[in-house]
């Protein structure tokens, strides 16, 4: 579905090194900005770090879906090309 929507498996990429630079940095700010200590501190920078590996394996995904679908149209281009070239309609159904 992300695919269709034209998210890359770049941006997916992206987004996970982002958000484990958002870590740090709200880890950072809840430390010194707020007086509720260090352990909130923490629950906010793993809170946020732990969007990064779903980023990764939705990166990962859209990598294969990428990689499968411009096969695929390869594939079927060549069966394409190869039918012209023998001089038949090309047809999706084997015989």
């Amino acid at each position: 579905m992300l695919h269709k929507m034209g998210v890359k498996s770049g941006m997916m990429y992206a987004a996970g090194i982002g958000s484990i630079g958002l870590s740090f940095v709200s880890w950072l700010t809840s430390k010194t900005a707020e007086n509720a200590g260090l352990d909130r501190a923490d629950r906010w920078g793993i809170f946020i770090g732990e969007w990064a590996p779903t980023f990764f394996a939705m990166g990962i995904a859209l990598r294969i879906e990428e990689t499968h679908s411009s096969n695929a149209q390869t594939a079927e281009r060549e069966m394409f090309d190869s039918s012209y070239a023998e001089g038949r309609m090309p047809s999706h159904a084997r015989m």
